[in-house]
């Protein structure tokens, strides 16, 4: 199959998981973070202004846990602590900081991938969405694993290595490597991607 273009179709942005926990302390309790994770989580910003300019769909989620912890499932498993919780400081999806809007969509999640158990599958039917950007952490989890389950459900799927940060630089590279593997072009700088909505808007306009 030939190499697709950065985006086709109609565009969606998932702001995976950029919780108040990284812009408060720069903590991401309970889970190991690569040594670039705050500064890239800042950076996603440029890539949610792009898509408002742009006028692309946004959906921002959050991983939230209850306090009894029913729903951790086998997350507590690995190598991951208590996490997320509801209550706690850093929990919120950072609003203020990546400028969330009520025209956003928001919805919660209880486990890593943005598709299971939740409302976006109905939700990109209704924005009758082709290519999904990606944003957000845990590059190795939760990225990678909504990438995955995007992938399956036949969207083109593109993740902004510097805008999403993972457990490890290791394990940040090998799940780059991994979505990449799965659609050629995937990986994407924040550069990149925010020429290619400006473009977008443009030739939308």
């Amino acid at each position: 199959m030939p190499r697709q273009p950065t985006l086709v179709g109609q565009p969606v942005l998932i702001v995976v998981d950029i919780q108040k926990g990284a812009f408060l302390d720069r903590s991401n309790a309970g889970i190991p973070t690569m040594p670039d994770y705050y500064d890239n989580m800042a950076r996603a910003r440029r890539v949610v202004d792009a898509a408002h300019a742009a006028g692309i769909p946004v959906i921002f989620f959050q991983e939230t846990h209850r306090r009894d912890m029913v729903d951790y499932g086998r997350e507590l498993d690995g190598s991951e602590g208590i996490h997320c919780m509801d209550g706690e400081p850093g929990t919120p999806v950072a609003a203020e900081e990546m400028d969330m809007r009520p025209s956003d969509y928001f919805i919660q999640k209880r486990r890593y991938s943005c598709f299971f158990g939740t409302e976006l599958e109905i939700l990109l039917k209704g924005l009758k969405a082709e290519t999904l950007i990606l944003v957000g952490g845990m590059t190795d989890v939760c990225v990678h694993y909504t990438f995955v389950d995007g992938h399956q459900h036949d969207y083109y799927c593109r993740v902004i290595s510097d805008s999403v940060g993972g457990t490890s630089p290791q394990a940040h590279q090998a799940s780059l490597n991994a979505m990449e593997y799965l659609q050629e072009g995937a990986v994407q700088t924040t550069d990149e991607i925010v020429a290619k909505l400006a473009d977008f808007n443009k030739a939308a306009a």
